[in-house]
This record gives C-alpha cells, structure tokens and sequence, in this order.
C-alpha cells in the first residue's frame, strides 16, 4: 500500500532510509536544513519541500532523523511542524535523543491528536542502504502495527515497551557498541605490540566467541585505518552522555561505561568529532605512543 510519507532530515543515515521508502513505491516528500541534502533526493523519485511545516502537510506518516533532541524539539514545536501535522498521523523518530525527551514528545503530540513513535535505529549507513537496520520502537502497541509494513522497508522492527522505551534501548546499543569498539581497539594494539599482524588477527578469531558486527565492520576499518565517518565520534558521545544520565538517575553505577565514555570525550575534544567512532583506535594508539602505519 502507497503512503504519503514526510523525512525530515537527509543526511548520512536519513537519505538512505528515504530512498529505501522511495524503492518500495510509498510518495515522500523531503525536508533538510542544508537544502542541497534533500535535493539529491529528487532524482530518486522524492518532492522537495522547502520547510518542515510544508513537507508534513498532508503526510500519513512522518519520519525523522536529525542530530539530537533539541534539533526533534527545534524541527517539531518551533518550527511549525506540530501545528502543521494532520490529526492521526503517525511520527516516527528514529532520531537519537534522550528518553525523557521522547516522553514529552509524545505526549504534547497527543495532545494534538498525533501519533508518536520514538523507533531509533542501529545499523549504520551501511544498514540505511541494503534495508537491515535494527528498529526499536517505543510507544502504542496497535500504531506501531499499523506502520509496521512501512518500517520493514528499513530493516527489522521489535517492539520494545511504552513511549521511551526504544530510546532506552538504543542507549543499551550505544553502550555495547562503544564497549565493543575500544575492546577490539585494544586488542588490535596489544597485537601489534606482540608482533602479529592485525589483518590475520582479525581474520583468525572470525567465527569464533569473539566474532561480533562490531569486529566486522569497525575491526575492518581499523584494519585499513578508514575512519570515514558512518557513525561520528560527537553523537557516540552524545548517547553515552545520555546513557550516563540515565544510570545515574536510576540510581546504578556502570564503570566499562564511565571509561569508555570518557575516551570518547577526550578523542572527541582532540578535534575527532566527525571522526568514526572506530577512530577511538587513534586516540588508544595516541596515548600508548604507538601508530600503525
């Protein structure tokens, strides 16, 4: 079934979820601050619209991905797009923010007879483009239902509890994401201290306990030292911040956490902000005195 669809917000991980939706047929109409990212989108199939209230007049279902929760609020309640929603519509973030954040949101959209679904994601751009993002969606069990056929154009859709919850699960992601990150870079140092290669290290502990995405993708990109970003270095730290506030407020103490976080810190105050965050391996080498060349 064809729907009217609105994505606000087509940068790395936003402009292939649109074109994912555009390859299975639905109409979406695009929205950017940075207008040229929505425009490459035309070619695709996709309606420009030159402000969000525009792009989401008419829309059945609202996507968006932008940087943070000030950036959702920003977009939502300052700039019209609230106002602007059809009663009913269903909005789906699948933005990155705070789980509070997406509890208010929620509830001052249903306020005004709107749907929300707080559906952050993990995967990456590479799971943008072929379709196999992980979706985690927070909020109404029957909403969540009925745009169930739009999300599997994006990857697999769980839901995972009430307005928040997929939030907090995308914080519990972050979390292993990051851990996993500076263990492989770790290791891949201590390798190369130990005199093996770090290509054949990687390629000999494949398929077994240690065998992880994290290992494949970012053990790759350590391998080859491309640190292109897919995933900055600025919003892995943004969501272990979230993460930090989270346990505190619940009252927990997480140490792998509170270490890992603060590498990323200090890798991301070094001037490494739209590094990939498989670049931590540079700021671990920078502290160790050692490179690989």
């Amino acid at each position: 079934m064809t729907r009217r669809i609105a994505f606000l917000g087509n940068g790395l991980m936003g402009a292939p979820m649109a074109r994912r939706l555009l390859a299975t047929g639905h109409r979406v109409t695009v929205w950017n601050r940075a207008t040229a990212k929505a425009e490459a989108l035309v070619p695709d199939g996709a309606t420009l619209a030159t402000d969000p209230a525009q792009a989401v007049t008419g829309a059945e279902i609202v996507f968006t991905m932008l940087a943070d929760g000030p950036a959702v609020a920003s977009v939502l309640f300052e700039q019209g797009v609230a106002q602007a929603l059809s009663r009913e519509a269903v909005m789906i973030d699948t933005s990155s923010i705070a789980p509070m954040q997406a509890r208010l949101h929620a509830q001052r959209l249903a306020d005004l007879g709107v749907h929300y679904v707080d559906c952050p994601v993990s995967g990456g751009v590479v799971g943008a483009r072929e379709g196999t993002l992980a979706l985690m969606a927070g909020g109404d069990a029957a909403v969540i239902e009925g745009v169930t056929d739009v999300l599997s154009a994006l990857g697999r859709v769980t839901h995972v509890g009430p307005s928040g919850a997929g939030q907090v699960c995308k914080l519990a992601n972050q979390q292993i994401v990051a851990i996993t990150i500076g263990a492989v870079a770790e290791a891949m140092i201590l390798v190369s201290a130990g005199g093996a290669d770090r290509a054949r290290f990687r390629e000999a502990i494949r398929g077994g306990f240690a065998e992880s995405r994290i290992l494949d993708l970012h053990g790759g990109r350590m391998v080859d030292r491309d640190f292109t970003p897919g995933g900055p270095s600025r919003l892995q730290l943004k969501d272990l911040d979230s993460a930090t506030d989270l346990a505190a407020t619940a009252g927990l103490t997480l140490p792998l956490t509170d270490t890992v976080r603060a590498a990323f810190r200090d890798f991301v105050a070094s001037g490494h902000g739209d590094t990939d965050h498989s670049g931590l391996l540079l700021h671990l080498e920078a502290i160790n005195h050692k490179d690989e060349p």
